[in-house]
């Protein structure tokens, strides 16, 4: 039997719903707004939150373009509101950006994610609503400690991860869904690398064999697996070509929020939503260099490489990245490599929360995500 066989093989016996909600077009902020917090409490009853507890909200701040080059700041407003509804006590909102925007090392500071946020509107939204807004950066080098990914042995070293991670007792994560240039997709696994300190994301990039078995790796560490409790994407806007910060981005009549307490089972809805989108993207852009080249992408991770790690010599000695361009959520390597390292493939039940989503388009993510 063909491995890509055997892993498709159903290895989960009992039903994952990942919840659906439609957002039509001209829809208004507020209904938007009560749209995202409809698939947040479809996905999760809340009860693992207790009076007064923290949460720490993860979104995606790459750069500082705009959703869905970074996460909406509808879905943070959003998702602190409701938080807020629920009892919580303190929220805090933080990320890391890439190294494009933020040079961070142990001895030098260029860029700020703060400043970035607030090109984006993620600072607004957070400080409007009440919540802290956190940077990791801001904390300096040893404002991180090391935790080692439980599943897998791709890393080498233990993966350091902020610090205030140790003080919440909740985290949610709110990515966006978008083409990535290295990692073909950058949904909810691959937003954990904003996470990481820069030497550890040099690892990543150098060793670039197992560049996407790492990304699935990461999800494994103790702390996101004791403490993440919801993972929800707002997609009414697509990144589907290029990525992670620039391509052309699709505006469907019929939109998505994606939510579910499983990373593994939102990516894999996420992932047929990012390839439904590409079918409605014109052929001229779908077939551009840029999208499409391996040699450009491995150019671009020695490059980074070369950013993360300031040595000419460790960007020529790393190793070629495998470019991955997955047409069905079964080619892509990071769902794989999740599927055997932590709870085989699920069987998903796609569920509705409104009368937004039609039926033919519940029916085609349906199809997609099943293994029969």
């Amino acid at each position: 039997m063909k491995q890509k066989e055997i892993l498709r093989k159903t290895l989960v016996s009992q039903p994952t719903p990942v919840y659906v909600t439609g957002i039509p077009t001209k829809t208004s902020e507020n209904e938007k707004i009560t749209a995202i917090q409809q698939g947040a409490a479809a996905a999760t009853d809340f009860s693992w939150l207790a009076s007064g507890d923290s949460v720490f909200i993860k979104p995606v701040v790459n750069s500082g373009k705009n959703y869905p080059a970074t996460t909406d700041p509808l879905a943070v407003t959003a998702i602190i509101k409701l938080l807020k509804e629920k009892g919580a006590g303190r929220i805090v909102v933080g990320d890391l950006a890439g190294i494009g925007d933020v040079r961070f090392y142990k001895d030098h500071l260029e860029g700020s994610t703060r400043s970035l946020m607030e090109r984006t509107g993620i600072a607004q939204a957070t400080l409007r609503d009440g919540a802290e807004l956190y940077c990791f950066e801001e904390a300096g080098w040893d404002g991180f400690y090391p935790e080692t990914p439980l599943r897998g042995k791709s890393w080498k070293k233990p993966l350091m991860i902020p610090s205030i991670l140790k003080e919440m007792d909740h985290i949610i994560l709110l990515p966006r869904c978008a083409r990535h240039l290295m990692a073909s997709s950058t949904l909810g696994m691959k937003a954990a690398i904003g996470y990481l300190r820069t030497d550890t994301r040099t690892e990543l990039h150098r060793d670039a064999q197992t560049f996407h078995e790492k990304i699935a790796e990461a999800n494994t560490i103790p702390t996101l697996l004791r403490k993440q409790r919801l993972v929800l994407t707002v997609a009414d806007r697509v990144l589907t070509t290029f990525g992670p910060n620039e391509g052309y981005i699709t505006n469907p009549s019929t939109s998505l929020v994606v939510s579910s307490e499983s990373i593994i089972t939102h990516d894999m809805v996420s992932l047929a939503w990012l390839l439904e989108n590409r079918t409605y993207t014109p052929q001229k852009e779908l077939k551009r260099h840029s999208d499409i080249s391996k040699r450009f992408a491995n150019a671009s991770n020695r490059n980074t490489v070369f950013i993360l790690n300031r040595k000419r010599i460790t960007s020529l000695r790393s190793e070629n990245l495998r470019k991955a361009d997955p047409k069905t959520i079964w080619d892509d390597p990071v769902l794989n490599h999740a599927f055997s390292i932590i709870d085989g493939i699920p069987k998903i039940v796609i569920k509705s929360t409104n009368s937004f989503v039609p039926q033919e388009l519940q029916r085609t993510l349906q199809k997609a995500v099943s293994t029969s």
